[in-house]
């Protein structure tokens, strides 16, 4: 399973790349334009979800799943009118 870790400070995310043997990215928000506001992010594969929770907590970082990025399906089309009011 891959996950994502974020972090607002490089050397945060370079210290959890380090220590979880990661790779370090820049991220981006969707309608960002200011690079300072981009956090840093640090890949993660096959690692131990107890050590990287106890690692992201200390640099003051968040998880993200990579299966969260996936779409999911649309809820179903009502079949019929709702009415509001009793006729």
């Amino acid at each position: 399973m891959e996950l994502i870790a974020y972090f607002w400070e490089q050397e945060d995310a370079e210290a959890a790349a380090e220590r979880l043997d990661g790779q370090v990215r820049r991220g981006r928000f969707h309608g960002e334009d200011d690079d300072e506001d981009h956090p840093w992010l640090v890949v993660l594969h096959e690692v131990d979800k107890a050590e990287v929770d106890e690692v992201v907590a200390e640099y003051d970082g968040w998880l993200e799943t990579a299966a969260e990025d996936e779409p999911t399906a649309p809820p179903p089309l009502p079949t019929a009118p709702k009415r509001f009011k009793k006729a």
